[in-house]
């Protein structure tokens, strides 16, 4: 395989980066990063065996600019290109450039992504293959009038969601006729804002509704596997924050089906790569096509640590034309495996993000703990991008013994100098109905409450404490306020001490 591919350019940054990166060196190709003005510090550009400036720190004009991306890869002579998750991983545009110029792209065809990136497209090839979908209309929306003729067909609560949208933005539930006009003229502005498409349609709005996912892969020989599901219902404002694998819902009769329709849906779309098809599950297990991200996910270790695969070599593999290494029959799982996103911001603040250097690192070890970081200490965590620094992946024999490592792991791990949310994970292990597996995506807005936060009540104290030792320590180095400076020596002396210690505070 490595013959095939020569060298990759990896158009991203922080863990996925490094991510990457790591498997390339494990198959001895080299690898190019990219950094904006902001990154010149950033862990990945060190790691890699290269490095191209792409522009300043904003991302439309650095790691979404994507005439710099390609001038990068020709620059530097790559002949490949992973686009990790996020910017332009799911930019048909982005692939479509990239074929052009006779670069292969680590991903789906731009046909595949244009299927699947636009759901109103999906929902109407997923109608056609047959896959179960959310009841809902077959087209967009744009008229009050339509609209409530066919939300009082599905019968309210009802969802309007942006046809080409993602990341949980473009979304409102709409629980009566008074709230329709308002909720589409809101959701359409936000749409054409977010995305350049005004366009919104509506469905049913599943109540208690559960997040689980089918990690698929697919060459382009007709082959097509799955690796079970992962459970992403711990969300904060649609947002994921926790994921594990497999989910505490999912028994072997419902996994089949749920395989055997995100393969459909592969197949619909003729995908190659890995890819994950999305389904919202209510509170009778019955389970419906949300959507498919064409790209590996940021969740994607649980599958690893569970199915004891790469998946970003099978990237690699696949992209190179080759076919999958093994058969359904030949994958099983075992074990479980939890994913805590370790974001720079104030749990305690309503999540607010942090920003600064981080003065202190202390990551956790042991059996069972995977630590896919971007940072390090003395890192300036800069402004201009997504706040997430981190990924703690523990692994474990039940669930039980995850819950009980991570507690663990949690306890070690200290970062300094920026608020993080390690806070509101070891919450979240103390909470009897998580660890009962007894949620679903409004779990953290109907039970976080950030008083609740583990904070030590004596903490104020000691800082207090040692502030006022470090003070002491630090006179008695200047001999300041001693007997002895009174007594004797040069009045001189006891004046360039003070000073000194003015300017001190001063500055």
């Amino acid at each position: 395989m490595a013959s095939k591919i020569r060298k990759v350019l990896v158009a991203n940054r922080g863990e996925i980066a490094l991510r990457v990166m790591r498997a390339l060196r494990e198959m001895e190709v080299p690898s190019v990063a990219v950094y904006s003005d902001a990154d010149r510090e950033a862990s990945h550009v060190f790691f890699a065996d290269e490095a191209v400036n792409i522009g300043p720190a904003p991302s439309a004009e650095s790691y979404l600019n994507i005439e710099r991306i390609i001038e990068a890869a020709r620059k530097s002579g790559a002949d490949a290109v992973h686009p990790g998750y996020g910017f332009l991983s799911e930019n048909p545009a982005f692939a479509r450039a990239l074929r052009d110029e006779g670069l292969t792209f680590v991903g789906p065809s731009p046909e595949a992504m244009e299927t699947m990136g636009n759901k109103l497209s999906a929902r109407a090839r997923m109608i056609e293959t047959g896959v179960r979908v959310i009841p809902g209309g077959d087209g967009p929306v744009s008229e009050t009038g339509e609209a409530a003729r066919l939300a009082k067909e599905i019968g309210y609560p009802v969802m309007l969601k942006a046809a080409s949208g993602g990341g949980g933005k473009g979304m409102r539930v709409v629980r009566s006729e008074e709230e329709l006009e308002t909720a589409l003229r809101d959701t359409r502005e936000e749409a054409e804002k977010a995305f350049a498409d005004p366009s919104v349609f509506l469905e049913k709005y599943i109540d208690s509704p559960r997040h689980v996912e089918i990690q698929v892969l697919a060459d382009r020989h007709g082959n097509c596997v799955h690796l079970g599901e992962r459970e992403c219902s711990i969300q904060r404002r649609h947002q994921k924050v926790v994921e594990e694998s497999p989910s505490p819902i999912v028994d072997a009769s419902m996994r089949t089906d749920m395989a055997e329709m995100a393969i459909r849906v592969a197949q619909a779309c003729e995908y190659e790569g890995a890819g994950t098809v999305e389904f919202i599950v209510d509170s009778n297990r019955e389970f419906y096509f949300l959507e498919m991200n064409t790209r590996l996910q940021v969740e994607h270790p649980v599958t690893e640590l569970t199915w004891n695969v790469d998946l970003v070599k099978l990237q690699f593999l696949i992209a190179c034309g080759e076919t999958l290494p093994f058969a359904q029959a030949d994958l099983s799982s075992r074990g479980w495996a939890m994913e805590f996103r370790i974001y720079a911001e104030d749990p305690s603040r309503d999540f607010l993000p942090s920003t600064g250097k981080i003065l202190r690192l202390r990551e956790p070890v042991g059996p069972g703990i995977r630590h896919d970081s971007g940072i390090y200490e003395k890192y300036e965590i800069p402004v201009y991008y997504d706040p997430l620094l981190s990924k703690l992946v523990i692994y474990g024999e039940s669930r039980e013994e995850v819950i009980q490592r991570a507690r663990r792991a949690f306890s070690e791990f200290s970062i300094g100098g920026v608020k993080t949310n390690i806070p509101f994970h070891q919450w979240l292990l103390e909470q009897k109905d998580y660890a009962e597996a007894n949620f679903d995506t409004h779990f953290i807005d109907r039970h976080f409450d950030s008083s609740k936060l583990d904070c030590d009540p004596e903490l104020p104290f000691v800082a207090m404490l040692a502030a006022t030792l470090a003070y002491d320590r630090h006179s008695r180095r200047l001999n300041l306020g001693s007997p002895a400076e009174f007594s004797s020596g040069s009045r001189w002396k006891q004046a360039a001490r003070r000073q000194a210690v003015m300017r001190r505070r001063q500055g």
